[in-house]
């Protein structure tokens, strides 16, 4: 059965993606990197259920939600956007195969990275993230999500790169074969990998073709 939830509060990240903090129901257990059904409890919506990550900790006494809206078509997102404190989602079952095994490298495309931000906080806050890195592909510079926080965590190497903003400084290059033959030496090591499901279907079939072990590999199923 669903869980009714009242969001707490609502935070700005980037111009298209909020913090959803919302109420924590008894006995709720949920590991880094794990998700649920969300949906909004309201008439209309209760039915319209979406996977979105839990990005706080189990030992805080909320849970948050980084979740981009997509506000060129009328869906999920767009109504959450709408949404404010006071307002309430249904929460179901936890479920989730990205959970850390282990050093290695991170590899996100836009929204995708959310699935990270619980497992590099808790490392972080454990003072376990060196050498882990985390490269992520967005469209812009203001796309990037949390980039301030990731940058200043203790032990973590981020590498971003943009692939529509012709003005930034940034790394402007796709992430293929031919970014991970450049940017990776390692080919033994974990692999972390969240993003649209072309890319994360490419990026596996390229990694195991530069020598990676698939078991290695993690990404939801």
């Amino acid at each position: 059965m669903p869980t009714s939830v009242k969001i707490l509060k609502t935070e700005m990240v980037t111009h298209n993606v909020r913090h959803y903090r919302v109420e924590k129901p008894k006995n709720f257990h949920f590991g880094p990197g794990q998700a649920t059904e969300v949906s909004i409890d309201k008439d209309g919506w209760r039915d319209e259920k979406r996977p979105f990550t839990f990005t706080s900790l189990q030992d805080e006494p909320t849970l948050e939600f980084t979740i981009k809206s997509y506000r060129d078509h009328p869906g999920v997102t767009n109504a959450l956007w709408g949404l404010e404190a006071g307002d309430s989602l249904l929460l179901r079952d936890v479920w989730g195969t990205i959970q850390y095994k282990g050093v290695g490298t991170f590899i996100a495309g836009g929204a995708g990275v959310t699935p990270f931000i619980a497992i590099l906080r808790s490392l972080n806050a454990k003072g376990g993230l060196k050498g882990n890195r985390l490269i992520v592909s967005n469209q812009t510079e203001r796309d990037i999500i949390l980039r301030d926080e990731f940058e200043a965590m203790d032990g973590l190497e981020t590498l971003w790169t943009v692939t529509g903003d012709a003005k930034s400084k940034l790394l402007q290059e796709r992430i293929d074969v031919d970014f991970l033959k450049s940017h990776i030496t390692d080919f033994k090591q974990n692999f972390y990998l969240c993003g649209p499901d072309a890319m994360v279907k490419d990026l596996c079939e390229a990694l195991e073709q530069l020598g990676a072990d698939v078991s290695s590999v993690t990404w939801e199923k």
